[in-house]
């Protein structure tokens, strides 16, 4: 590596392999809503919306937040990401939350999977018993939900229960009793598979429309906004309010103001102040009100977060951390109500009898843990392990001809490749950036042999013959479906499958025909979905089908850094053509000089990229070298201008975002009446006016969540003091591999970048399709 002297600085060597320890905070817990790298609906991923920088909340009123009582948010503190804590206060990295702890008007919430389960029949003799337990758990789902519908008024305070939910409550205790809880908030992920089920649900078939929100009244938002006046809420949120909550919501909020927390832009101090407000003394920290709505809500952060379920131990410390004087008791009325799903994953093997009667074996406890999880997430991840099981269980004949194709590919892993998609129906590949080109080789083989084909990835781009996930899941790309709904094709190869969430998954692998091959195929080691799930991992982990591992190597000194740190090494690398150069900076305020001179000056000289080609990476949003100020600094020197239209000119580099997870790069062309006029990969589409501040920002500089998928010519990542606690292994990974022939890191952390990619790892995701995938492949074993 070298300096670069066009940016007038000193020749420094490339950071060595680190040798410090993991410093206290790193392994503190810290608040889900702190998240280091998401993208959500406007880029920037799971963060606190609008209305927290300005303090346009209910606290604003009331002011919760320094109260200190129970509803005050729990002081924990620590580096964001990937599981951590469902408590503390809101720090500002790339959801929105940056260095400098501003909020962002983001939100990342996705919608929830809508599939329902069939209604089972009761087990029989034929049936496993691992399929009887699914099918009597479920069976159990559905009466609750009757007697949900059937009852007239809430359960009373202190209201013993009995039955099943009674049972359902004891399990949760038994697991305080036997399991050590996790040290870490959701920091744990499934260690055992849970029950198989008796038979898959029925495809959807059709991919899931996105439902537009209903347009509430004007007398519904009246209500609501009375409501909101009357509890000293800002009265902006009354349109918000009724489109959630529905033609009922004022009644709603009068009977349980903790409803407010169905608003993304609403934190628990704040409900808790709104609901004094009108309910005054009654309004106490265990109204069994607030309790039911809080289990939801830190269940829905989590999802944010990435988790699909929490353990029932570590969702009880968090309502304590909210101030529930009964915990427990809160959970065993949120699993009655019917509003969270419970699991039970064994853990280790089973357990037989000591004794030499059969019935002691019977009588002896299996392990588990106790997973609470939401209905959406739950269906869709059940679905989604039922899918991809029918896909592993075709059956395939390899000719000759697939033999042929092996023969002539272009490099030995495509050679493997090609063998193991001709006799099986699901695969997985993973390799890095070079490894991309052998799904591809595999997709020209199958053609050649008269396959219907589709080659889907995460962002647009790559070849006139490749789709996007989201494109083939609406519609509007790819082969169209047939007349049971499901894709026309007989090959689904899907690039970037680490950046699937469960939703996703679950949407396209049940669309997936009978008789088709899937091959899922990506990088394991960049940052994951920024939806629920690690679908990719996950199916790694399971190994219930067979895995390919790429020995193509990334070529070039980019190459050896890049693989170097996704093993934990950050090494000095030969760059005798400045492929990696190292500009040492001091503060953030010298950070950003040094990122607009390489992009504007220097890396346009030295290696004739044009500025349009280079793209700048950073941790966060805020700060004072995050996407805001690095993008205000770009747009002066590359693009000046009024910012005539919403704050874009003509010319502006920006990212659009039209749902979660999603930040495609665009170029701003025009704005009218209907909206602003983006140009992206030479088609044009409009951004409705109302859309626009939520889903374009300037894309000069974008977030490593934003950037994944896509590659460019050149790359700055900038690395300001103020953003060491959001490195992490993956993060480094992903920021460093978006350059094809050079890399420019600004760099300002000192040694918290060798101690990420040394030390901290990216968090595990709290899911269960490995354990569900396991139990049916178990169960597909057994004989009857």
């Amino acid at each position: 590596m070298s300096t670069d002297p066009q940016a007038d600085t000193a020749a420094a060597e490339n950071p060595a392999t680190p040798e410090a320890e993991p410093s206290a905070a790193a392994e503190a817990e810290a608040d889900p809503a702190a998240d280091t790298d998401r993208t959500g609906p406007d880029g920037s991923g799971t963060a606190e919306p609008a209305g927290a920088e300005d303090g346009a909340g209910p606290a604003a009123v009331h002011g919760e937040a320094g109260e200190g009582g129970p509803g005050a948010e729990p002081p924990v503190s620590g580096r964001g990401g990937e599981g951590e804590s469902p408590a503390g206060p809101e720090t500002e990295t790339e959801t929105g939350s940056g260095a400098d702890g501003g909020a962002d008007a983001d939100a990342g919430a996705g919608p929830e999977g809508t599939a329902e389960p069939a209604a089972e029949a009761p087990a029989t003799p034929a049936l496993s018993e691992a399929q009887a337990e699914l099918a009597a758990q479920r069976i159990e789902r559905e009466r609750i939900a009757r007697r949900k519908a059937e009852r007239e008024a809430p359960v009373a305070a202190g209201a013993k229960l009995s039955g099943k939910a009674a049972d359902l409550l004891a399990a949760v205790r038994a697991v305080e009793g036997g399991a050590k809880p996790s040290s870490v908030y959701f920091d744990d992920a499934p260690a055992a598979p849970r029950k198989a089920p008796v038979a898959p649900p029925a495809p959807r078939p059709a991919a899931p429309a996105a439902v537009a929100a209903s347009v509430p009244s004007a007398d519904t938002v009246e209500g609501v906004r009375a409501v909101l006046a009357r509890g000293g809420a800002p009265e902006a949120l009354a349109g918000p309010a009724a489109a959630a909550l529905g033609e009922d919501a004022a009644g709603q909020l009068t009977e349980n103001p903790w409803r407010l927390l169905s608003l993304p832009a609403v934190r628990p101090t704040q409900a808790d102040g709104f609901a004094r407000a009108l309910l005054g003394a009654e309004a106490g920290p265990g109204d069994e009100r607030r309790t039911t709505v809080l289990v939801g809500w830190l269940l829905a952060q989590a999802g944010l977060k990435g988790h699909t379920a929490l353990e029932a131990p570590v969702l009880e410390k968090a309502l304590a951390q909210y101030g529930v004087p009964d915990p427990a008791e809160a959970l065993e009325l949120a699993i009655a109500e019917g509003s969270v799903l419970v699991f039970h994953e064994p853990l280790g093997p089973p357990v037989a009898g000591t004794a030499e009667n059969a019935a002691d074996a019977e009588d002896a406890e299996q392990p588990v843990r106790v997973l609470v999880g939401l209905e959406g997430a739950a269906m869709a991840e059940e679905s989604l392990a039922d899918g991809l099981a029918r896909l592993a269980a075709g059956t395939f004949d390899a000719s000759e001809d697939w033999e042929r194709a092996a023969g002539s590919a272009p490099s030995p892993s495509a050679s493997e490749l090609i063998r193991a998609v001709a006799g099986h129906g699901l695969i997985t590949h993973t390799g890095g950036e070079a490894a991309r080109a052998e799904p591809v080789a595999l997709a020209a083989a199958a053609r050649e042999l008269g396959l219907r084909v589709c080659l889907a990835a995460h962002a647009p781009g790559g070849g006139p013959d490749r789709v996007t996930v989201a494109g083939l899941l609406s519609g509007a790309e790819g082969p169209g479906r047939d007349t049971d709904g499901q894709f026309a094709l007989d090959l689904l190869v899907v690039l970037d499958a680490p950046q699937l969430d469960v939703e996703t998954a679950a949407a396209l692998v049940e669309s997936v025909p009978d008789g088709a091959r899937l091959v899922l195929s990506g990088d394991p080691g960049v940052l994951g979905s920024a939806g629920a799930g690690r679908v990719f991992a996950d199916v790694l982990a399971a190994r219930t089908c067979p895995q390919l591992v790429s020995r193509t190597p990334d070529p070039g000194p980019l190459g050896e850094l890049v693989s170097g740190v996704g093993i934990g090494e950050l090494n000095q690398v030969d760059a005798p053509g400045k492929e990696v150069v190292i500009v040492p900076v001091k503060d953030a305020g010298e950070a950003v000089h040094r990122a607009v001179q390489l992009v504007a000056e220097s890396v346009p000289r030295a290696f004739g990229i044009p500025a349009d080609s280079v793209q700048v990476i950073t941790p966060g949003h805020g700060g004072s070298a995050g996407t805001r100020a690095l993008n205000a600094a770009l747009k002066e020197r590359l693009n000046p201008g009024p910012g005539r239209f919403g704050g874009f000119d003509p010319g502006d580099r920006v990212v659009h975002v039209p749902s979660a997870g999603r930040a495609l790069p665009a170029r701003v062309v025009s704005a009218d009446a209907e909206g602003l006029h983006l140009e992206r990969a030479g088609a044009r589409i409009v951004v409705a006016k109302e859309l626009v501040e939520s889903q374009v920002r300037h894309g000069w500089a974008v977030t490593a969540h934003q950037a994944v998928g896509t590659r460019w010519p050149a790359v700055v990542v900038v690395l300001p003091g103020d953003a060491a606690q959001a490195l992490s292994r993956d993060w480094v990974y992903t920021a460093f591999g978006r350059g094809e022939r050079h890399l420019s890191v600004v760099h300002g952390v000192d040694q918290a970048l060798p101690h990420a990619v040394a030390e901290v790892p990216a968090k595990p995701r709290t899911t269960r399709l490995t354990g569900l995938l396991t139990a049916l492949a178990t169960a597909g074993a057994q004989p009857g």
